[in-house]
């Protein structure tokens, strides 16, 4: 029964920190990276798609994005939705490949990803502890409910607090990571 709640901890921890891991991938750094935008909601024939539903999208050079849509009817679509999303690229389109230069990044916008990036690792951390506060409830009511003893109770609350402490640090580095990959390009 404890075991059951500290894996089911811990899977949720581990999820909250690769999502974090994901989020941190789609921020622009300077480098090309498929994953700034895959996740691109584009309006095909009247639905929302993700545009890697929709397309090849591939790195040919360290500073450029290629998407090939396999229907050549959407190109248009995947432009304005590349240009909607916000991520700071202007869409190049010859009839067939729409190519997205990524410029270097000036010491203002640096700053900004920095910050962003901070942000989410912050929104992370309160997820993680939010994990810890529901399992920690569950294990209490178990103990009020006489399935575990005060000391069972005591033991797992440490393990509890020890997982939390991991994956709280593992999302800090992945923060300070980041940053680093911001600063130094």
């Amino acid at each position: 029964m404890i075991s059951e709640v500290l894996v089911s901890i811990k899977a949720d921890m581990q999820r909250c920190v690769d999502g974090l891991s994901h989020e941190l991938e789609g921020i622009r750094t300077g480098r090309a990276s498929p994953v700034l935008v895959e996740d691109i909601m584009v309006d095909y024939h009247g639905a929302l798609m993700p545009l890697k539903q929709l397309a090849n999208i591939t790195v040919p050079e360290p500073t450029l994005i290629a998407i090939q849509p396999w229907d050549r009817t959407v190109l248009r679509a995947v432009e304005k939705a590349i240009l909607k999303s916000n991520i700071g690229l202007n869409p190049s389109n010859d009839g067939s490949i729409i190519r997205l230069a990524i410029p270097a990044l000036n010491q203002e916008r640096r700053i900004e990803l920095a910050k962003m990036v901070g942000k989410r690792v912050e929104e992370r951390k309160i997820a993680l502890r939010n994990i810890r506060r529901d399992g920690v409830a569950k294990l209490k009511r178990m103990e009020k409910d006489k399935e575990i003893s005060k000391d069972e109770l005591d033991a797992t609350l440490k393990k509890v607090e020890d997982l939390t402490d991991l994956f709280v640090a593992q999302a800090g580095d992945r923060g300070v990571a980041k940053e680093k990959e911001i600063k130094e390009l």
